[in-house]
């Protein structure tokens, strides 16, 4: 029978690099010994090696955040503009991060890196955190000598793309929870509250209103199908989301209904838009060739109708075409986005161009979002009064009838 390999554990460990220096850090391993030599291989010679004590029930893990990744960037490109040298700077970023599971990420990266191998090579055996075009570009500003200037760039581009992101977010999970919320408070209404009502006019004898029968009835099939309502929209939930995981043709559905949805549409387009410039701007700069450069780009967009295009433009460009005719021919990208790509092409600051196309689309989202804040709220408070003040109104009329009679 097979031995049941150990399960690894995360180390403590004080030691002394190849310069004599004083370094720490955490580590995996199964044991001390393994652990030990692991480090030897690094250079590290250890002074001391102690396990990590476990909180009860274990110990809980933090997600790693696509803005933790971008605060890591950034810390970075700082120390390394201060003239830090990369090992030191890891140590001192991962010293002053509050997140564990990226602290003992960002030691894993540094000891890969002071074991010999690049820092874009070390980030490649993390790609969940680390994507395609964010290792790239570090790799090209290892080779062009300019990996602080490159995480710095890096850095701005993942403040902006998850800023805007999480701004679109917003804009759609507000309405989204208001809604979820009227609806939690309709079913609690019609199977805690209605019945009481309902107790009270069995008792008065006379007809009830049509609208308050219409209530009562809807009352009674929530109150015995509760609970299938419940697990069918729970159901609905999980499929849909399993569906955006599982289901490429799904996702491409959802995609081309979500931009031909009224204020919801515009804000995805405009995002794509800005991503498009902010993504292409960033590599453009990075020395990547035009063409390498889309590759990564179509991606980033974040919509498959703009991944598309992306792709025939990069195709369109391969052949000779110039990138300004091709945006246009696929005719999804605005006239003012083509008209500063032209300008940049022409005066050789394509990069440039980009970047401003991508802070007015991306000062656009905003302005769309802010107007979308305003439009929802009463058209959500009209919602709501109509469900919850129908209820009531319902349930009163009965008693308005009884004082009119009487």
């Amino acid at each position: 029978m097979a031995t049941k390999a150990k399960k690894a554990s995360l180390f403590n460990w004080e030691g002394t690099d190849r310069k004599g220096n004083k370094t720490t850090g955490v580590i995996n391993g199964t044991n001390i010994a393994l652990v030990k030599a692991q480090l030897r291989k690094q250079g590290i010679t250890p002074s001391k090696v102690k396990k990590e004590a476990m909180s009860l029930g274990g110990k809980k893990t933090q997600k790693i955040t696509p803005f933790d990744i971008a605060i890591f960037t950034r810390q970075l490109a700082t120390m390394m503009k201060a003239g830090v040298p990369l090992i030191q700077s890891f140590e001192i970023v991962a010293d002053g991060l509050e997140n564990p599971s990226l602290r003992d990420l960002v030691l894993d990266i540094k000891a890969e890196v002071a074991a010999g191998n690049s820092f874009a090579d070390s980030l490649t055996k993390h790609p969940k955190h680390f994507d395609d075009l964010f290792c790239n570009l570090v790799s090209s500003g290892e080779k062009s000598g300019a990996l602080e200037t490159m995480l710095d760039k890096v850095a701005t581009y993942l403040e902006k793309t998850e800023t805007l992101k999480k701004k679109v977010k917003k804009a759609l999970t507000y309405p989204i929870s208001v809604v979820c919320v009227a609806f939690v408070v309709t079913v609690i209404l019609l199977v805690k509250v209605v019945p009481t009502f309902e107790s009270m006019f069995s008792s008065m004898g006379s007809e009830l209103p049509a609208f308050t029968q219409l209530v009562v009835a809807l009352s009674e099939w929530m109150q015995e199908y509760w609970l299938i309502v419940i697990l069918t929209v729970a159901a609905i939930v999980f499929a849909y989301k399993k569906a955006m995981e599982k289901s490429e043709a799904f996702r491409n559905k959802v995609d081309h209904v979500s931009l031909k949805l009224p204020v919801v549409g515009a804000i995805i387009s405009k995002s794509s838009i800005a991503r498009f410039a902010r993504v292409l701007s960033t590599t453009f700069a990075a020395g990547v060739p035009l063409v390498d450069a889309l590759d990564s780009v179509a991606g980033a967009t974040g919509n498959v109708l703009y991944k598309n295009a992306v792709y025939k433009v990069r195709d369109d460009v391969a052949s000779g075409t110039q990138l300004q005719y091709s945006m246009k021919s696929t005719g999804v990208f605005p006239s003012m986005a083509v008209q500063m790509v032209a300008i940049g092409e022409e005066s050789g600051a394509l990069d440039s161009m980009l970047d401003k196309v991508a802070e007015h689309f991306e000062d656009e989202v905003d302005d769309l979002v802010d107007n979308m804040a305003s439009l929802m709220e009463p058209m959500i408070m009209s919602i709501l009064g109509v469900l919850i003040g129908g209820l009531i109104i319902a349930m009163y009329l009965p008693i308005f009838q009884m004082g009119n009679a009487m």
